[in-house]
This record gives C-alpha cells, structure tokens and sequence, in this order.
C-alpha cells in the first residue's frame, strides 16, 4: 500500500535522510522515497497509515506535514 504526502521544510540531503529515517521507524513501512524538489514523501507499508502518527514522526525529523 502507498500512501504519498506533502513535507514543508525540506531543503538538502539531510533533510531527506532524518525525514526517511523517522518514517521507516514506523510499523509496517517497507520504503521510503522522498523527492527533495516537489516535497512529496511516498510511503509503502503493509496496512494503511495512520495519519497522526505520520505527522508525529514528520514532526520529530524537524518538517512539517502539509494538508493536501
């Protein structure tokens, strides 16, 4: 399952390596896959996302989850 998001902050590699890192922390995450230039973070796990803790996790990598 795929879920894509929206990240404001982002700005370099790191940016996209504590971004990764946080999000693969979560259950069920088998890939992440950010595109630095659009912000957009794709998401593959096992079951759904639950969006709170996507944003939680966004949040502790320092960004922010933007409302699509």
């Amino acid at each position: 399952m795929q879920t894509t998001i929206n990240v404001s902050g982002m700005t370099c590699g790191h940016c996209v390596s504590a971004v990764t890192m946080e999000l693969s922390l979560l259950p069920s995450v088998t890939e992440v896959e950010v595109d630095l230039e659009t912000g957009q973070v794709t998401i593959t796990s096992d079951i759904a996302m639950d969006q709170t803790q996507v944003a939680t996790a966004i949040d502790e990598a320092g960004y922010e989850l933007v409302s699509n």
